[in-house]
């Protein structure tokens, strides 16, 4: 009788005291070892972070460069400086420059840019107006010439062989940061 006493009263200090402990231990150990993980991915982004900062600084230098032929403060005037600067190595005549419309970017959603249109119409030879529309947008990534409309000036003698051309230039506007 004393022996099944003993052995009775030590399944239950077994049941009712060490098992329930045991399973606590074993999920306190799961529970260290799950945030000594997090603790070492913590440590390993302190680690990376002058790494991203650095590499934060390179890409926004790249966009600042980008960005050096975005239109900026007073799209009229910019854009007509743009243009007259760019058309002094063609053989063109621009004497209309329309005034800028502004609007949302069109051909993405959520852009952070907006955009300014400006149509432009002249004269010139077909080279020389090609030159100048593939140049303009070789040079300027971020702005497009559309909806060009050519025809023939009408002119007489040498320059008999003149278009008269309409344009419109789409040019992005830096935000204000």
């Amino acid at each position: 009788m004393v022996v099944a006493a003993t052995l009775g009263a030590l399944a239950l200090v077994f049941f009712l005291l060490i098992q329930p402990q045991k399973e606590q231990n074993e999920q306190l150990g799961l529970k260290v070892r799950t945030e000594q993980e997090r603790l070492k991915t913590i440590e390993t982004s302190i680690k990376e972070a002058d790494a991203i900062a650095g590499h934060l600084t390179d890409i926004s230098l790249q966009l600042n460069r980008a960005e050096d032929d975005v239109a900026t403060g007073d799209a009229y005037a910019w854009t007509y400086d743009t243009i007259r600067r760019f058309k002094a190595n063609y053989h063109l005549d621009i004497p209309s420059i329309g005034q800028p419309t502004y609007s949302d970017m069109d051909m993405l959603s959520g852009f952070p840019y907006r955009q300014v249109k400006v149509s432009i119409s002249g004269t010139a030879f077909y080279h020389d107006l090609g030159k100048f529309v593939s140049e303009f947008e070789n040079t300027f990534p971020h702005m497009r010439m559309v909806n060009l409309s050519v025809e023939p000036a009408g002119l007489t003698g040498v320059n008999a062989e003149r278009l008269s051309f309409r344009l419109d230039i789409i040019a992005l506007i830096k935000p204000n940061t």
